[in-house]
């Protein structure tokens, strides 16, 4: 099949690019390489906090590490100094309140500074971090506290008492909330008058690699959320592929758009721009066109990572952004999220001058495994090639889908274009050690010597790969996975449903909305007003990302001959 390059810049058309010889990185490259490029912990060992903040100082400590842009777009500033002292303190003060190594603090803040100063305090004091999108409804969030056996949690006061209060009672292990905007009642504490009390000094215990040290949350088909296990020493792997794909030099500035409730919001909104000693950006706000034209130029944003929703969405958008914003400080922007259509590659390049590179990972990755560089040809609509370090293939699978496994080996794709489950050799810095208390679905995952991503990938002859589907039924809707399983529950909690069945319907913006199918208990029947119900029922118990958008009706849902329900039925649904 022919596919449209986009040609690798020439040399001398702005700064060399990090990674420009593909194969020759490839050949030199190793994880122990990788790992020399940072320092480790003065105790012993390798700790994230450290190589995001305390060992850029102090040749940094008077450099901007976030700027952080509030609701009224005013904008304020804090610097690797300030980040190290504020870290430290909260380090403190879950050493005061008994928190050791290992136990979870969780986060509901959003995009915010707090939510930077809880994350890398809580990996200083070697306890895990976890953040929680904030859009969830109160059952998904505290699923995942429970999951995570919170001990600790952050959070704002108007989302405490929106999503946490009325669940306390079923967190017995959530021994300490604080709240960040004010200073805390009977059931919480203050978080400014906490760290006021400490020291803007902490020694950060010798750290173990393979220490816990990220809780990213994955929702699968069925069952309850998992709770990916990351170590410290995935740390080396976010510094390699801010590196490698994403071409972070010093000196840059550097935009996610994620929110940190999301796997992408830490890696790449907090951990790896901050071990590169770059400017993060941090915008309070939703999204809006004009306020992100505004940020991109105002910031001198030279690196953005978003996502293909919020390029579809600027892609309506009328006007010239180049024309009425400055944004020649812009050198490369990267995509993540949902496969990445050519039109957006190819309107990046049109209309902003550079074009929008792909890259694939997951949760369990932890970071980024397969890319298009910025000093590497790029080929529209690709997910790209992987990185270095990382050995990539597609097994083979039979008519049912599954992988096809022979003597312990899996059976690998070797023609070009031929459809084969996307795969990694297990070893790299950032892979999941576990699922929390699931081991037995953890070990699932791997089947002849890969991990199996669950992902349907195509490879050309030059080695790019090519998303073409996911071979289980998580939704992905304007960048959030979402689990059916979760969203059928809770319908089925209404008095009228008898039985749900819920699926991605595709979307040009959103790449797919959540669609529920339902029958209904006698003698309730059918009505627009019954399905409006349904809706806002659904939306406060999951929140509006995660519920569905539209509700159909229906006499009965297919089933297998076991009793699940076949949702690949449902999306051939006219």
């Amino acid at each position: 099949m022919e596919r449209l390059v986009i040609h690798k810049p020439s040399p001398d058309a702005g700064r060399l690019p990090n990674l420009s010889d593909y194969d020759a990185t490839r050949g030199y490259f190793s994880w122990d390489l990788a790992r020399a490029w940072l320092n480790g912990l003065p105790a012993g060992g390798v700790n994230i906090a450290h190589e995001a903040v305390d060992r850029h100082l102090p040749q940094r400590a008077d450099q901007p590490a976030l700027r952080v842009i509030h609701q009224d777009e005013s904008v304020s500033t804090y610097t690797y100094g300030r980040l190290a002292e504020d870290t430290a303190r909260f380090a403190n003060v879950l050493r005061s309140l008994g928190v050791s190594a290992g136990e979870r603090v969780f986060s509901l803040l959003g995009r915010r500074y707090e939510t930077f100063v809880v994350c890398l305090g809580t990996l200083k004091n070697r306890s895990v971090s976890s953040q929680l999108f904030t859009a969830y409804g109160p059952d998904p969030i505290c699923q995942r506290l429970q999951i995570g056996d919170a001990r600790v949690l952050v959070t704002t006061r108007a989302l405490y008492r929106r999503k946490i209060a009325a669940s306390r009672s079923r967190l017995p292990m959530l021994e300490h909330v604080l709240i960040v905007d004010d200073d805390g009642d009977v059931e919480t504490l203050g978080f400014g008058r906490a760290l006021d009390a400490e020291p803007p000094a902490f020694d950060i215990p010798a750290t173990d690699p393979e220490d816990m040290a990220l809780l990213h949350f994955t929702s699968g088909t069925t069952g309850t959320p998992k709770g990916a296990v990351h170590v410290h020493d995935a740390v080396v792997a976010h510094y390699a592929t801010g590196l490698y794909a994403l071409d972070l030099h010093q000196g840059d500035v550097f935009w996610c758009t994620a929110d940190p409730g999301w796997v992408t919001g830490t890696s790449y909104g907090i951990v790896a721009p901050l071990t590169h000693g770059v400017t993060v950006v941090v915008d309070e706000g939703e999204f809006d066109s004009e306020r992100w034209w505004r940020t991109l130029a105002r910031e001198h944003v030279s690196i953005w990572y978003t996502a293909p929703t919020a390029l579809r969405m600027l892609m309506t958008g009328s006007g010239s952004p180049r024309a009425e914003h400055d944004l020649s400080a812009l050198r490369f922007i990267a995509s993540v999220g949902e496969p990445l259509n050519p039109e957006a590659v190819i309107w990046g390049q049109d209309v902003l001058g550079l074009p929008v590179h792909d890259n694939w990972w997951q949760t369990e990755t932890g970071g980024i495994m397969i890319a298009n560089f910025a000093g590497c040809d790029l080929k529209p609509g690709s997910m790209g090639r992987p990185l270095p370090g990382i050995d990539a293939a597609l097994v083979a699978i039979d008519d049912d889908g599954e992988p096809v496994i022979a003597d312990g080996e899996a059976q690998l794709v070797s023609s070009p274009e031929e459809t084969g489950i996307l795969a990694l050799r297990p070893g790299w810095p950032s892979m999941f050690r576990d699922y929390l208390h699931e081991s037995d679905r953890y070990r699932a995952c791997f089947k002849g010597g890969w991990y199996l991503t669950g992902d349907l990938a195509q490879r050309d002859a030059g080695g790019w790969y090519w998303f073409v589907g996911r071979g289980d039924d998580v939704i992905k809707s304007a960048g959030h996975l979402i689990g059916p399983f979760e969203v059928e529950s809770a319908l089925l909690e209404h008095a009228a449903v008898a039985e749900a069945g819920v699926v991605g319907k595709p979307d040009p913006l959103a790449g797919a909305i959540v669609k529920a199918f339902v029958t209904l208990q006698e003698p309730y029947e059918p009505t627009d007003a019954l399905r409006l119900e349904l809706i806002g029922f659904a939306r406060k118990k999951l929140g509006a990302a995660v519920a569905p958008r539209e509700i159909e009706f229906v006499s009965h849902l297919p089933h297998t001959e076991s009793g699940k329900i076949l949702r690949r039925v449902l999306k051939e649904a006219p």
